[in-house]
């Protein structure tokens, strides 16, 4: 789901004549002007005696130069692929494809569950339901060893399963959780590590956007593709748990002075109880939507509208001491219809992507050119982590993924590799490209946070930390990735046995 966090936490510090920040616009400008002569260049070369397969590819530069300059997704697809199929076939293909392509794409019932999803998503977001998560997760998980660094991760974790977005995840649980593990002592890269990883499994575990519009790009039952990032999200949650603890035992400095990090607090158990009583919307609407779907009881479409509406209850009941619930519930609902418009555009920019690079021929003949190489599941999944994170170095994870699958369809399955298990892998791979180096949306979000001083608490936190606190874990991630390609099961076992199956 779009963000609807203001990034401009991640942007550029303020002019200052002394820090080369004038070279820096230079630079970007001159860069931006180059942008746009290859796109002008692009759009005149649509109109020359070429290829199909040559017109294919001025459509996919045109389509990565528009993102770079921060195009609207949906714009980007749509643009090139009508210039494209115009290119090949002429005015009547265009007029026939945008006939039927809006209605056609965006009128499956299977898509249905979308605004469900989303709605649900603004609405526990309005709750407050975020602090209330995360008070929870340090009060039962803080006598571990990295007890703080543990609860941000789970609650995290929970946070972007809820809300549909690892941004908004990463930026609430980063201001609230940041100050409090420097406060006890921790490695200021300990501290920002356990955050940015934090909201990886969370577009892994129902509810999934991302894993919702790969299942409309992709065609397979979303119901299906829902059950199949349960697993690999617990799994990824787990492993990074588990990594913190170590981390912790191992490496003590790590996580408070002097070796042994101190919680200043203790909790009763009736305090704890209390916590974790507080934040049942998590784990009923998780039962509603997993058990509804793996059951039998619900199709995707029904979990969802049952989930949005439990979750107008749980702002009505969240905030009737603090009022603002019909304030919050109408906030929520304007921006469904705003994202739901904007994600069913682009699904329109997909299905005409997908159209044109048929009629090009590129999709089957990259499917030829993988058999030709000879090259095996494994080695395929392999070079494709790569691709991902290249891909993730200058764009964010939606545009990678409709960039990518419409033309990897026929080669995953001359490859027999299930389509409900790639949108995992597709899904995990976008995410953890957000975190990566060189450029990382999520890390620059975390930098721009971190210049707060009621966050850094004083102390000087540089982009290059958060790089460095990112390289702790992105080993682990690596891991979890090549287990998902080596034990798949992991993620197709539950749509397998599920009722609906």
């Amino acid at each position: 789901m779009t963000s609807t966090v203001d990034l401009d936490v991640a942007s550029h510090e303020p002019s200052d004549p002394n820090t080369g920040t004038a070279p820096r616009r230079w630079r970007s400008r001159v860069i931006t002007t180059v942008l746009i002569g290859v796109l002008a260049a692009s759009m005149v070369a649509m109109f020359l005696p070429l290829k199909p397969q040559v017109i294919g590819v001025t459509a996919i530069v045109m389509m990565v130069v528009m993102l770079l300059l921060r195009v609207p997704v949906a714009v980007t697809m749509i643009v090139p692929s009508l210039l494209g199929m115009y290119a090949i076939r002429g005015e009547r293909t265009v007029v026939s494809a945008f006939a039927d392509l809006p209605y056609g794409e965006v009128s499956s019932w299977t898509l249905s569950v979308v605004p469900m999803f989303v709605l649900m998503g603004l609405l526990l977001w309005k709750s407050g339901l975020t602090v209330t998560l995360f008070d929870a997760a340090r009060m039962w998980l803080g006598w571990l060893p990295g007890g703080l660094a543990v609860g941000s991760n789970v609650a995290g974790s929970g946070l972007a399963a809820i809300s549909g977005s690892t941004i908004s995840t990463t930026y609430a649980v980063g201001r609230m959780a940041i100050p409090e593990m420097l406060k006890e002592g921790y490695d200021r890269r300990m501290a920002i590590g356990a955050v940015i990883v934090s909201g990886l499994p969370g577009q892994l575990i129902p509810p999934s956007i991302m894993l919702v519009l790969y299942a409309g790009i992709a065609e397979v039952p979303v119901g299906q593709q829902l059950l199949a990032g349960i697993g690999p999200g617990i799994l990824v949650a787990i492993l990074f748990t588990i990594m913190i603890v170590l981390f912790a035992k191992f490496v003590p400095s790590l996580v408070g002075r002097p070796g042994v990090e101190k919680v200043s607090v203790s909790y009763t158990w009736r305090q704890r109880f209390t916590a974790v009583a507080q934040t049942w919307p998590v784990p009923v609407l998780i039962l509603i939507i997993v058990g509804g779907m793996f059951s039998g009881m619900f199709t995707a479409t029904e979990a969802g509208a049952v989930a949005a509406l439990a979750s107008v209850c749980v702002v009505l009941i969240w905030k009737r001491r603090t009022g603002g619930a019909w304030r919050a519930v109408t906030e929520a609902s304007v921006a469904t219809v705003s994202a739901v418009g904007s994600i069913f555009l682009l699904l329109i920019g997909v299905a005409a992507l997908s159209r044109m690079m048929t009629l090009t021929g590129i999709s089957t003949g990259f499917a030829d050119l993988i058999a030709t190489m000879d090259l095996g599941r494994i080695e395929f999944l392999l070079l494709m982590m790569i691709v991902f994170l290249v891909l993730g170095a200058f764009m964010e994870p939606l545009p990678a993924m409709v960039l990518t699958v419409p033309i990897l369809i026929p080669t995953l399955e001359a490859l027999d590799i299930s389509l409900l298990w790639y949108g995992v892998f597709v899904v995990f791979m976008g995410e953890l490209a957000m975190v990566a180096p060189p450029v990382g949306v999520l890390a620059m979000i975390i930098h721009g946070i971190c210049r707060d001083p009621q966050v850094n608490l004083g102390q000087r936190i540089t982009l290059k930390d958060v790089f460095v606190a990112a390289g702790y874990f992105l080993p682990m991630a690596i891991i979890v990735a090549l287990v998902l390609i080596f034990f798949p099961e992991i993620a197709t076992f539950l749509p397998s046995r599920s009722a609906g199956n």
